[in-house]
């Protein structure tokens, strides 16, 4: 049976690269179908594009139309607005997780996140932990987990695979700050001593973990994985290659972990910051899971270490600056606002 294909947020981060790693794996019937423009010149010819919200019934049966796969990777993210992120992230799996057992879907490939497992008190993490996640974002997650869950006890093949943060060609968002500091000559404060572990994941990797779950047998993908890069150190080490990179002879300076962690929730209740409680909560705190599973079970072998991934996304933003310098949003596909973070720059 030939590979036909939907990725759902096909226009987004995960979800070009998705599309031009299957295309380069020979498949060729895939489907974006994602809310956003499709705008991916390279290989807007190669594919179908459906734009539409997963929350359309109609546009979600119409997406779901002569494929047998799905990949779902659609999802507001946690700069989104609470009610945004609960229909989208809830809803829009449920609706999409019905339409596939309607359509007689083969596998339905649900890209979760770590952040299911909220501020743990161990590491490394396992797939039976338990889930406690942190403010919408986490709880969505957690909700549309048990969704897909249901959905395979009723008999469709539902892996589900919970990421670290993801980062590679076409990611920007919080990682676009530090790369911005990092080009314009600029150390780069760390939350606390910054000697804590703090796991990443280069997109191709995620890729190559999607793809297994495409090719082995059922009875094997059927399941939960983590999904992380197997070579890291600490935080301070892993960043301080992109400053090393970038050639400049500054470096990462550690401060106190409270005191920033109090002044950064401040200022995002005056939105004064993009960043959010997620990221200043954990990047202090080790934060790693066991990827053993999916190296046993699907054999799972990543490919590049938290610096691999960081230099490949920094030499990426800076070949793209132009294309991308004047843009700001809430996705991970565009710079997000520095607020008065940009004012702090300066002293660094």
């Amino acid at each position: 049976m030939s590979l036909k294909i939907l990725i759902t947020g096909g226009a987004g981060f995960l979800g070009i690269n998705l599309v031009r790693y299957l295309l380069s794996k020979g498949i060729k019937e895939i489907v974006s179908f994602d809310v956003a423009e499709f705008d991916y010149m390279d290989v807007k010819d190669k594919i179908k594009i459906i734009k539409g919200d997963i929350r359309d019934k109609k546009k979600t049966e119409e997406a779901m139309k002569e494929v047998n796969i799905v990949i779902h990777t659609a999802a507001a993210l946690p700069l989104y607005k609470k009610k945004d992120i609960f229909s989208i992230d809830v809803d829009g799996t449920s609706n999409l997780l019905e339409s596939a057992q309607k359509n007689n879907i083969e596998r339905f490939i649900h890209i979760s996140s770590t952040a299911v497992y909220g501020i743990p008190d161990h590491h490394p993490l396992l797939e039976d932990d338990k889930l406690d996640g942190v403010g919408p974002y986490g709880k969505a997650k957690i909700m549309a987990e048990k969704l897909c869950i249901d959905y395979r006890k009723k008999g469709l093949c539902v892996p589900i695979l919970r990421p670290k943060s993801f980062i590679g060609p076409e990611r920007l968002g919080v990682f676009a700050l530090f790369y911005d500091w990092a080009k314009d000559a600029k150390g780069f404060p760390m939350i606390g001593s910054g000697k804590n572990r703090y796991q990443l994941l280069d997109v191709e990797d995620l890729c190559e973990s999607i793809y297994l779950c495409i090719k082995l047998d059922k009875k094997i993908v059927n399941d939960t994985f983590n999904i992380g890069a197997k070579d890291f150190t600490t935080m301070k080490e892993d960043y301080q290659a992109v400053l090393d990179y970038a050639g400049f002879g500054k470096k990462i300076k550690s401060f106190p972990a409270w005191p920033m962690i109090f002044s950064l929730r401040l200022l995002e209740f005056f939105h004064l910051s993009p960043l959010y409680k997620w990221v200043y909560e954990t990047a202090g705190k080790d934060s790693f899971v066991s990827i053993e599973k999916a190296q046993k079970v699907l054999g799972f072998d990543p490919r590049y270490s938290n610096k691999d991934a960081l230099v490949r996304n920094y030499k990426w933003y800076l070949e793209n600056l132009s294309s991308f310098e004047n843009q700001s949003g809430i996705s991970h596909r565009v710079p997000w606002k520095q607020g008065i973070l940009k004012i702090f720059k300066m002293f660094f």
